[in-house]
């Protein structure tokens, strides 16, 4: 009777997918540049308005300084670059169908930010409470990229642990904002 081959599970075989050092380079900027342009699109809604009408609102007493969600989110979007790049890089089966989410996660995450800080101006607490479907939807888009992810790579769902943490914490901040303003 002759050995039968091993099947190829997501986490067995080569974990760089036969790509060469240059290929994963170049993917990981782009994963990170993803995560760049979006942070940076974002900026451009938030920049104008939270020393704007964003100054004035009833925000929730545990709302952390200003400061504070530049750091946080440049290391949440560093960390969802490298996880969608260490799925990217298995060159298994699932793969796509769980990088797919994440760019549904991502497309979630940029429409989060013009909604709740440039709409306001516009639409008032419709726009918050329109904000705040857009982040439960995140919320539920990102808890399917960790289950999607983790089979994958268990580095991958775990880096974004921080990310689904933060976006419930954001929503109750998002949540208390709809409700006071």
């Amino acid at each position: 009777m002759e050995p039968q081959p091993e099947e190829s599970t997501p986490r067995s075989g080569n974990p760089a997918g036969n790509y060469g050092p240059g290929t994963q380079i170049v993917a990981l900027a782009i994963f990170l540049g993803a995560s760049a342009l979006v942070a940076w699109l974002g900026a451009f809604a938030t920049v104008n308005n939270v020393n704007g009408w964003y100054v004035t609102a009833d925000k929730a007493p545990w709302t952390p300084a200003n400061g504070v969600f530049g750091p946080v989110w440049t290391l949440l979007y560093a960390a969802m670059a490298v996880a969608a790049w260490l799925v990217w890089r298995r060159r298994v089966p699932e793969s796509r169908p769980a990088l797919v989410t994440y760019g549904i996660q991502l497309i979630l995450n940029l429409l989060w930010t013009p909604v709740f800080f440039g709409l306001y101006p516009v639409l008032g607490t419709t726009a918050l409470w329109l904000a705040f479907a857009i982040i439960l939807a995140l919320i539920v888009a990102v808890a399917f990229t960790v289950l999607r992810f983790g089979p994958i790579s268990t580095a991958a769902g775990l880096l974004l642990l921080p990310y689904i943490t933060w976006i419930v914490f954001a929503s109750s901040l998002n949540l208390w904002a709809a409700l006071h303003n």
